[in-house]
């Protein structure tokens, strides 16, 4: 059965282009919403005086008789064929209610129908994604409660920079999913309109109640503009950018991790129904599901980029290129879904590891911005306070210390044997003072104290345990909005 064959010649089809241009295989995946949307059509058919009662009737029944087929065998359609979803539905539905399925197509096209159904898969999915967000969001308040005064190195350029509060840095990729959460509401917004009853491209011959229309199928709105309607992939593109930006902040994510749980830093341990082994080496625990979060971002990225590169030339109205949209998105979709489900798992049983978060705030010269902002309330210049302190860093990986038991804290020249950098926690006061010359105990006492070098952090946004306190609790009210958002009531 073709949609379109009486222009045609019959018989003589190419078998490899009938292959090449099917779509059914991939876009079978939106069959209950050509069902759902359908039923809506033939209604308003029968409310515009288009068929009769008995006939809206007629294929109503068809239609739900379709539906309860695939209910008792969702897996009807893959011993199935056809041209695309649509195709079959009809096929379907002639055998169920005979010639009258023929009406259903009146002043219908594909393309307003296509166009219809992937936005109301992007809505239903929207909310599908938001829920997994909302999984892993709960899982980071939780780590973040359960070891809120935990401190560890901060980083920039993967450099130990200052010290900050774990969860504190766990808040940071709240902060991050709370904008994809709140980035897919957006979107939602924008594919909340209903392109049915713009035809192919120049609006329906019949006198449609597209408003009545739009409400039955859920959408806000119907389009304003029947070209637009029916090319108008802007809001899939939308859809796929917010799991692509979704997908990084995972990955990201899971960069982190891989490098945290490996033995040298070992702030983090994944969870053994997380990891994995190696098939010749007996000791290893990889973090696989990290690392595969990570390589899927960059597929979801591709689809992005290359539904974007699809649309870039495409002429008004609608195009077969649009063929491809769905694949990228079906793809993406299950990619980020699968994803967020999978690290709100890892974050829920990942075991934190305090001590040696505690342990690497020791190296590294973590305190130096809390020394010169100390230096700057006493009155010296910024600039100049950092120049000392820096000048005290150097001295201090460059003035070691003999490791071989008989001088220690003695000053030794670069490059004898058996030396190691001395930390602030090394340096003697005297030394201290050739570099900074109003060191004191007071400043010493800030050297080597990463906890009150965090409470001093004591800003909106700060890293002080007073301000985190703060990012919890609206973290957790957030949560709670969210959960009203998507109609959650516990």
């Amino acid at each position: 059965m073709k949609l379109w064959g009486g222009r045609f010649a019959q018989g003589g089809r190419d078998a490899h282009f009938e292959k090449f241009s099917e779509s059914f295989s991939v876009d079978r995946r939106l069959v209950q919403y050509d069902l759902l949307a359908n039923q809506a059509y033939v209604k308003a058919l029968g409310a515009a005086g288009v068929l009769s009662g008995a006939e809206v009737r007629q294929l109503r029944r068809g239609l739900r008789a379709i539906a309860r087929t695939l209910e008792r065998n969702p897996n009807r359609w893959r011993t199935e064929s056809a041209e695309d979803v649509h195709t079959w539905v009809e096929e379907r539905l002639e055998r169920e209610v005979g010639l009258v399925a023929r009406k259903l197509r009146t002043g219908r096209s594909r393309n307003d129908l296509v166009a219809t159904e992937t936005r109301l898969y992007a809505k239903s999915e929207t909310a599908r994604l938001q829920s997994a967000i909302l999984e892993l969001l709960e899982a980071l308040v939780h780590q973040a409660r359960a070891h809120a005064d935990v401190v560890m190195p901060g980083y920039t350029h993967l450099q130990p920079a200052q010290p900050v509060l774990f969860s504190h840095y766990l808040l940071a990729y709240h902060e991050m999913l709370a904008r994809d959460f709140d980035r897919l509401e957006s979107g939602k917004r924008r594919a909340d309109e209903l392109p049915l009853g713009s035809g192919a491209l120049a609006g329906a011959a019949f006198p449609l109640d597209r408003e009545s229309l739009a409400r039955e199928l859920g959408f806000a709105r119907p389009t304003r503009n029947s070209i637009d309607a029916t090319s108008d992939r802007d809001f899939l593109s939308e859809f796929l950018f917010c799991c692509a930006l979704t997908m990084i902040h995972l990955s990201r994510l899971a960069e982190d991790l891989i490098i945290y749980s490996s033995p040298g830093f070992g702030y983090v341990e994944l969870a053994d129904a997380y990891s994995t082994g190696s098939s010749i080496m007996p000791q290893k625990k990889n973090p696989d599901s990290l690392e595969l979060i990570r390589g899927k971002a960059a597929t979801v990225l591709g689809k992005l980029a290359g539904t974007l590169a699809l649309l870039k030339g495409l002429p008004l109205a609608y195009d077969r290129d649009l063929q491809e949209d769905k694949a990228a998105l079906f793809e993406a979709t299950d990619i980020t879904h699968d994803s967020l489900v999978l690290a709100a798992r890892v974050i829920a049983t990942l075991a934190v590891r305090p001590s040696a978060m505690a342990k690497a705030t020791t190296v590294g010269f973590l305190t130096a911005t809390e020394i010169a902002d100390e230096l700057a309330r006493r009155g010296v210049a910024f600039a100049q306070a950092h120049e000392q302190v820096g000048r005290l860093v150097y001295a201090c990986l460059n003035s070691t210390r003999d490791t071989r038991g008989g001088g220690r804290g003695q000053d030794r020249t670069h490059g004898q044997e058996a030396k190691k950098p001395r930390t602030f926690y090394e340096i003697s006061d005297e030394e201290a003072r050739r570099y900074i010359p109003s060191w004191d105990p007071e400043l010493r006492k800030i050297a080597t104290s990463p906890a009150d070098a965090i409470r001093r952090r004591d800003v909106i946004g700060g890293t002080a345990p007073s301000q985190v306190n703060k990012q919890l609790r609206d973290a957790e009210g957030r949560l709670a909005q969210f959960k009203r958002r998507l109609g959650r009531t516990e």
